[in-house]
């Protein structure tokens, strides 16, 4: 029912699930679907926490491609201290 995820509540159980479950299984993948999937906002977020894929409907994946590139270079350029 919401266009982005609220990451303070929502967000902080997603990346709680995918914490947990990496802890047993370390391969698991990580995604999202759904309209957040295609959210430029949320995909940040869930590259952030290191989800694996986000899925979305065909008319949002220009804007995901994007958005996901995008968080890409942001994270290259934090890890670089850029």
């Amino acid at each position: 029912p919401f266009k982005t995820l609220d990451v303070e509540g929502v967000g902080a159980l997603i990346e709680m699930a995918c914490e947990k479950g990496r802890n047993v299984r370390p391969d698991l993948k990580c995604g999202v679907c759904g309209e957040h999937g295609g959210d430029p906002e949320s995909i940040g977020y869930c590259a952030r926490i290191g989800m694996d894929y986000v899925s979305c409907s065909p008319f949002r994946i220009p804007a995901a491609r994007l958005a996901s590139a995008q968080a890409a270079i942001e994270m290259d350029e934090a890890a670089k201290g850029v």
